[in-house]
């Protein structure tokens, strides 16, 4: 496993398929899928909003390929805002594409 210091959430993307299942169970709205031409897929997830990252590991749980990854417990993570929860549902409503792009 990778480990990056203070970062609340980071993906490994040579292990990631982008099938959207981390986006999907988002509630903060950290996560979203960019565009990436050279994927196999032609996108690629992307920690868009870390500062907003609550830590509850939902991502790193359902991830099918053990491709993303949350700090431990003594990390510093955001609180849920209605903010973020508003966010999160517009990037489900994108059909989980980061915020800006079409899917």
């Amino acid at each position: 496993m990778i480990v990056k210091e203070n970062v609340p959430v980071w993906v490994d993307e040579s292990r990631c398929k982008a099938c959207d299942v981390c986006v999907s169970y988002c509630p903060a709205g950290v996560l979203g899928m960019r565009l990436e031409p050279k994927a196999v897929l032609g996108k690629m997830i992307e920690v868009v909003y870390a500062d907003s990252c609550i830590g509850c590991r939902d991502c790193e749980l359902h991830c099918p390929d053990f491709a993303i990854y949350v700090a431990d417990k003594g990390f510093k993570f955001a609180k849920l805002t209605p903010e973020s929860k508003e966010r999160a549902a517009a990037v489900k409503a994108n059909k989980f594409a980061k915020l800006g792009e079409s899917a």
